[in-house]
């Protein structure tokens, strides 16, 4: 619905520049966050020192210094409705281009450690100097990223081929590297997170922010997943009807990681929790009807009971034995947030409510249908069962398929116990209007930059380019937070496109700082990242189509 008293205005917003770590320090600041070879020597650390130290210092004198601080960017103001706005603008100088290159896998040469796009200083000269041998124009570069608040730091060396105009011609000189037997991709330079975010050499970076006001919208934001919980639906057909919407929360992606929708984290929609925390990892709250929305770090606890026997859950609404982003207790191979990882648990009791969708995953364990007071159905010596309106059901896999069948057998009427808890241990208040999407990293806590990125599950010790690609270098993203005047700010940032870098992790809480939020996390971003405003589809998609995702935020009026 477009309102009649809609506006759209032009304005020129002022950007504070987002900082670039790698262009402010001569020296490593912080410790190895994710380098793949541990027993690095001192001299190595030395010499990787020393090469950042004269990257820098040549970066800095190619920098104008009169471009750095401020850069300004045209853009567009749209009142949506009263206490709602939609601005669109682009950040940095939309001119800027960068070469194409291409960047090579690397051997990690240490046991249960991937290759990746950043290895030690040895084996990255070695891989170098190779290639230079076969004619090939290879050079080993040092990557630092800028102190986050438990990461950061020395990543490693990458090695890179070549510069050219166009992906084209990198893509010729990458199949000259598959035929040496090395693997590798073609790579924009300005979607590096090393690369300068400020000044004339700043590249674009097109960015839609929804700001609404709970003191003068009377509506309602909610988050929604359609139809069924398992199922994907495009942020549009969420949104469909509504004033705005925006992606939410990470969720399952690929059968092979459990069933696709379903939330890979912390998820409640109208005070119905469906789905565990990963960890305590923060997630966005949001009371519809009050207007009121925090970033909260929650656990969850899940039981059922029937008299004084109880028995404790392992997750809610997820294919048992496949926990995607890890967290849980008996988790394998860690109980921590371990980002875009399924771990595994071959014991595991998991209820299943109706809003999962209408058949239940299949497979050997045992399923207990229940009705809507609890009252036993049917047992099942397998698990996969239909469920009409109103039914519940727990499945058990492992030695736990032993512990629910005697449970089961014996109780007359079975309670469910569901709940989130705060970082005291006091329970959640869930109301028919609160609202739980998950996130993370953490960006900002109480107006300070607070980036917990190996906290919350994004620095691999056995795959030194997750924190790398995923939290370093830039990508399309999706942020949320309030504001120092208690708004909540929905942000989208296009990326991975040379008219839309994207943003690095850091540059993320950079950009929310910027807009004023005191509180903000990252939410779910890449190929998921999406604003609909009004039914239209306002950013671009990285995969150049919208994807269908898991939940979204949406923004209605009553």
């Amino acid at each position: 619905m477009i309102l009649s008293t809609r506006r759209t205005v032009a304005r020129t917003l002022t950007i504070t520049a987002l900082c670039c770590a790698l262009l402010t320090t001569g020296t490593i600041a912080g410790p190895v966050a994710a380098t793949s070879d541990s027993s690095a020597t001192n001299a190595n650390v030395s010499a990787a020192t020393a090469d950042v130290s004269a990257t820098v210092t040549a970066a800095a004198e190619r920098e104008p210094p009169a471009g750095v601080g401020t850069f300004r960017s045209a853009g567009t103001e749209q009142r949506l409705a009263r206490g709602v706005t939609h601005e669109s603008f682009t950040l940095g100088n939309p001119g800027v281009e960068y070469s194409w290159t291409v960047q090579v896998t690397l051997p990690s040469k240490q046991e249960g450690v991937r290759d990746s796009q950043v290895s030690s200083r040895s084996t990255a000269h070695h891989v170098a100097a190779e290639l230079r041998e076969a004619g090939l124009e290879a050079n080993a570069e040092a990557v630092v990223a800028g102190r986050l608040a438990d990461s950061g730091g020395y990543l490693g060396h990458r090695v890179r081929v070549g510069a050219f105009p166009t992906e084209a011609e990198a893509e010729a000189t990458r199949s000259e590297l598959t035929a040496l037997g090395y693997s590798g991709g073609t790579w924009y330079e300005g979607w590096d997170g090393d690369q300068p975010s400020s000044g004339p050499r700043s590249g674009p970076v097109n960015v839609d922010v929804l700001t609404i006001d709970p003191r003068r919208f009377k509506g309602e934001v909610t988050g929604t997943f359609g139809e069924d919980l398992e199922g994907t639906e495009t942020t549009s057909d969420l949104a469909g009807g509504a004033l705005a919407g925006v992606n939410a929360g990470f969720f399952v992606y690929g059968e092979q990681h459990g069933a696709p929708g379903d939330p890979a984290g912390a998820a409640a929609y109208n005070g119905e929790i469906l789905s565990e925390t990963v960890g305590d990892r923060p997630n966005l709250v949001i009371d519809h009807r009050s207007g009121h929305a925090s970033i909260q770090r929650l656990t969850w606890e899940g039981r059922i009971s029937s008299g004084r026997e109880k028995l404790d859950l392992d997750g809610i609404n997820r294919v048992p034995g496949k926990i995607r982003n890890c967290g849980g207790i008996g988790d394998l191979p860690t109980e921590a947030p371990k980002h875009d990882v399924t771990c595994t648990d071959a014991d595991e009791i998991v209820v299943f409510t109706e809003e999962y969708g209408t058949i239940t995953p299949e497979g050997e364990g045992l399923e207990v249908v229940l009705d809507r007071r609890g009252r036993v159905q049917e047992v099942n010596q397998d698990r996969g069962a239909e469920l009409t309106e109103g039914q519940f059901s727990i499945q058990a896999i492992g030695d736990d398929a032993a512990r629910l069948d005697e449970f089961a057998t014996e109780a007359r009427r079975i309670k469910l116990t569901n709940e989130y808890l705060d970082e005291r241990g006091k329970k959640l208040r869930m109301t028919p209007h609160t609202q739980v999407l998950n996130g993370g990293p953490n960006l900002l806590t109480d107006g300070e930059r607070n980036i917990t990125a190996a906290r919350d599950g994004m620095v691999h010790a056995d795959n030194p380019g997750q924190f790398y690609g995923w939290t370093h270098q830039r990508n399309p993203r999706t942020i949320a937070g309030i504001d120092g005047r208690g708004r909540l700010v929905l942000i989208t940032a296009d990326g991975r496109q040379t008219d839309s870098l994207g943003l690095s992790i850091s540059e993320s809480a950079d950009l929310a700082e910027r807009l004023g939020l005191v509180d903000a996390i990252n939410h779910d971003g890449g190929g998921s990242t999406a604003m609909v405003v009004d039914g239209e589809l306002e950013n671009s998609p990285s995969g150049g189509a919208e994807r269908a995702v898991g939940d979204a935020i949406v923004i209605r009026e009553r």
